[in-house]
């Protein structure tokens, strides 16, 4: 187990390097690295670590989500305003509806297995937005207008909508009994339920921290400790809507509106373990990628994706009008939307499953599968280049954070 993932990590430096050297990012080769190197081509990454992939990616996304946390300030949100919630649902809806149209006479599926699929395609990829955000905000691109601490906070509100209509949609196609109004309804509880919980745990961190003086590595081991059990939370109260992603993201922001010092602190010793885990994440990601499967959608499978991206993109665009953002900077949020992994990854094979476990015909289930994994095959690695290059080039660089913001946006 320790020399696999010391083999991994070596090869994960290397790639990293050969990647960044040619202005690529560096997640895209790690991506290739562990479709190749996955169970389902050559098979050389350890089975022990397959066995661990969930756990370690979780590990892994719960660091990135502390540093979003940490790096978000409540005057960067105030920038942006509502339209934070505006690029949340919208270009999710629009692109889960695009797909429910094309669904059947690209697919063969029926109106509820397209709803299903749009589902599973529209919720954003917050490995790879959040790790892209963070290195903009490290470098104050684009944080005078609040652009990449908006594209966060959405992004993490978009996979919390977007997972709860799934859950809805799967229990519709399995035939189980549940109110649909109540589910719907559940959506703002949801969000505020983690933001609340997210609040409340930051706080009292904070309290804890200066009332014991804790040193930094020691406030870090308790802020990962903690955010872990409140992934937790779904499986000992299934039942309850509790959006983990959300209260993570939370307790960074708590922190860094606490007290700036301790919190820049924490971000430190977060962003040194991000070099080992951010291998461990993206090449454990493509390792659960079956190319075969993939491909069995077909042209008409990257076809319906491509179109639901141009729905998607669409959705984006109408959101910003009449926003304080250039031309350029509205095509870099339209681009940073594109990236398509750790939540197709999760849930693509969930109606499959979900099928079987009800005793219906399990075809539909695989359509869903192949083209949430030819998703990831399609769009990570090409969302992944384009946000680099899209940021690069038309985010300009604000030496003065948020301290000058622009005008309000005008609704």
């Amino acid at each position: 187990m320790i020399a696999a993932i010391a083999i991994l990590l070596i090869v994960g430096v290397l790639i990293d390097w050969a990647f960044r050297r040619v202005a690529v990012p560096g997640l895209v080769g790690l991506l290739i690295v562990g479709v190749i190197g996955g169970p389902f081509l050559l098979g050389w990454i350890s089975p022990s670590l397959i066995a661990l992939s969930e756990e370690l990616r979780l590990g892994a996304l719960i660091i990135i989500l502390l540093r979003a946390g940490l790096e978000v300030s409540r005057e960067s949100l105030r920038q942006v305003g509502g339209r934070v919630l505006l690029l949340a649902i919208v270009p999710a809806i629009i692109e889960g509806l695009a797909i429910t149209l094309l669904g059947p006479p690209l697919l063969g599926l029926t109106w509820l297995e397209s709803a299903v699929l749009g589902a599973v395609l529209a919720a954003v990829s917050p490995a790879v937005i959040v790790h892209l955000m963070l290195g903009f905000i490290d470098r104050k691109k684009g944080t005078g207008k609040g652009i990449p601490q908006m594209v966060l906070a959405a992004s993490a509100i978009d996979d919390v909508f977007v997972i709860v209509i799934y859950g809805v949609l799967v229990g519709l196609l399995t035939g189980r009994e549940l109110s649909l109004v109540w589910q719907l309804g559940g959506i703002p509880i949801s969000i505020a339920l983690g933001m609340v919980v997210g609040v409340v745990v930051g706080f009292g961190l904070f309290v804890l921290f200066r009332q014991f003086g804790a040193r930094t590595t020691r406030q870090v081991l308790v802020v990962l400790s903690v955010s872990v059990l409140l992934f937790q939370i779904k499986e000992l109260v299934p039942w309850l809507p509790f959006p983990a992603l959300l209260a993570v993201m939370a307790i960074g922001m708590v922190l860094r509106e606490q007290d700036k010092t301790m919190a820049g602190a924490i971000s430190l010793q977060l962003a040194k373990l991000w070099i080992f885990a951010e291998i461990l994440l993206f090449v454990l990601v493509g390792a659960q990628v079956d190319p075969q499967v993939a491909m069995a959608s077909g042209l008409a499978g990257a076809l319906l994706i491509v179109l639901g991206l141009v729905a998607r993109s669409v959705g984006t665009w109408l959101c910003l009008l009449r926003s304080a953002f250039n031309r350029q900077e509205r095509w870099f949020v339209v681009i940073a939307a594109w990236p398509k992994a750790t939540v197709q990854a999760a849930i693509g094979g969930g109606a499959l499953v979900a099928l079987g476990l009800a005793g219906r015909p399990t075809g539909p289930g695989e359509v869903i599968l192949a083209v949430a994994v030819l998703s990831i095959l399609l769009t990570a690695p090409v969302g992944a280049w384009a946000i680099s290059w899209s940021g690069e080039r038309w985010l300009s660089e604000d030496e003065s954070g948020i301290k000058n913001p622009v005008p309000a946006d005008n609704y």
